[in-house]
């Protein structure tokens, strides 16, 4: 197995719809206690630096990707399967017209290393066709190289680099592993995240797996799969464990049962898991088998889509203060960690506006408008999208009509201002900072005028 063509689901931009929790006297959402916004949102529109912190071997640009090595049982006890998988995706890559396609063309080399010597190695040139140029540019189709090799067990180092033979750049990511020696007695193998599997019965079988590198699965879009094998196990009803998942504190978040229904050489099996079984977040999986104590480990992530990764729950809530659900997001935030999921699917369904589709619009285009606000409106102290000018973005858009005097040498000394007209809302909002610090604050009577009309938006939805 060399390359696998993925295609996940298409998040498309769509005008935000804010939904109304009522009116009333205004006051700032999310004050109450949260993650600390200047590392939470930095994360979520930097999906490579969570996959980083859960193990992953990552480069970013100028060719990003992220790649993991999982292992199995091999032929002997002196030998273990590696299951090498690279993510990467298509506007990652240089592509050229190669007559009805569009063909981009990489090259994928990894070197393992134990004590300084090469102990394995992969080195294939690869193609990418696509039928349309606007394939090319997509973000959301996903390109998945793996290989299948053998390695001695033992303490071991890998580097990988992939390389875009268009235009000569390349990533590259490196690190430690642990090669796992599999002896005969009780053991699993790694909890392996896999597009598709077929079950083992023979060491010596070479694995049959389309492996998800990233382990990562966007909410609501497809089952995410763990794959995953027993050896040395006792039989009947000792060949029965448990799978569980927990949240980034620890708190039990999913449960089920494990059965084997062959146990030999080789006893594997696969769990798959709904879409909407599992919160948002970053969760570690861990299964154990209660008659041999033996257990396995591995994280995944569920966020909104491919394009943001949150860590856990507390994130989710706090990202969305200027999403105009604050009823919803109070009770979430209350609630005990078993309900959340519940909740969350609720939420997701209750402002999902097209839910014949896979992904949520708009929480997709309430993103990308915080992502904007985050990197445009940065003042001392605090980060963009927390400003009254990212707080303005993120509900009501950008304005049609900006007339900026904070850099008119002419302003009276400490006083700046900057004004936005909304044409289509009739609506004009001042922003002021009579400190010279380069803090700009709504004027009282701008945020009665903008409250009304986010009032009224709301209603209208």
């Amino acid at each position: 197995m060399k390359q696998t063509v993925i295609r996940v689901p298409c998040v498309i931009p769509a005008v935000l719809l804010l939904f109304s929790s009522g009116c009333g006297q205004w006051q700032r959402v999310g004050m109450e206690t949260a993650p600390d916004p200047s590392v939470v949102v930095p994360r979520l529109f930097d999906p490579l630096t969570t996959y980083r912190g859960m193990g992953m071997l990552v480069s970013g640009d100028p060719l990003p990707f992220v790649a993991s090595v999982k292992f199995l049982a091999g032929p002997t006890a002196d030998s273990t399967f590696a299951v090498f998988g690279v993510y990467l995706t298509n506007n990652a890559l240089t592509f050229r017209r190669s007559g009805d396609y569009f063909e981009a063309r990489y090259r994928v080399e990894a070197t393992f290393e134990q004590e300084g010597r090469r102990v394995g190695r992969v080195a294939e040139d690869q193609r990418v066709r696509v039928a349309e140029f606007s394939d090319t540019q997509r973000h959301d189709e996903s390109v998945i190289f793996q290989q299948v090799l053998k390695l001695p067990p033992g303490q071991s180092s890998v580097n990988v680099v992939v390389r875009d033979q268009r235009r000569r750049e390349s990533g590259q990511a490196g690190g430690d592993l642990e090669v796992p020696r599999y002896d005969g007695g009780a053991a699993l193998s790694s909890i392996v995240a896999v597009y598709r599997s077929l079950p083992r019965r023979r060491r010596a079988d070479v694995p049959q797996l389309v492996v998800n590198p990233r382990a990562a699965m966007p909410y609501q879009s497809d089952t995410l799969y763990l794959y995953f094998e027993a050896y040395g196990l006792p039989r009947a009803a000792q060949s029965r464990g448990v799978i569980r998942a927990t949240d980034q504190a620890n708190n039990e978040v999913w449960r089920d049962t494990l059965v084997f229904d062959d146990v030999g050489p080789v006893a594997a099996t696969q769990v798959a898991i709904a879409p909407d079984e599992l919160p948002v977040g970053e969760l570690r999986f861990e299964a154990t088998l209660p008659a041999t104590g033996v257990t396995a480990s591995a994280k995944a992530l569920i966020s909104f889509s491919d394009q943001w990764a949150v860590g856990n729950f507390e994130e989710v809530l706090s990202l969305l203060r200027y999403f105009g659900q604050d009823r919803a997001i109070r009770g979430m935030r209350a609630a005990p960690v078993a309900q959340r999921a519940r909740l969350w699917r609720e939420f997701w369904e209750g402002t999902d506006p097209n839910p014949m589709t896979s992904e949520h619009e708009d929480l997709d285009e309430y993103f990308q408008r915080l992502s904007q606000a985050n990197e445009l409106f940065r003042e001392p102290g605090t980060p963009g999208w927390l400003t009254d000018r990212g707080e303005v973005v993120v509900t009501l858009g950008a304005p049609d009509e900006i007339y900026d005097s904070s850099s008119d040498v002419q302003s009276r000394e400490g006083f700046r201002i900057i004004r936005w007209n909304y044409i289509a809302e009739r609506l004009t909002v001042d922003f002021v900072d009579d400190t010279g610090f380069g803090r700009f604050r709504l004027t009282p009577s701008s945020r009665a005028d903008y409250q009304r009309i986010l009032n009224r938006i709301r209603r209208s939805e």
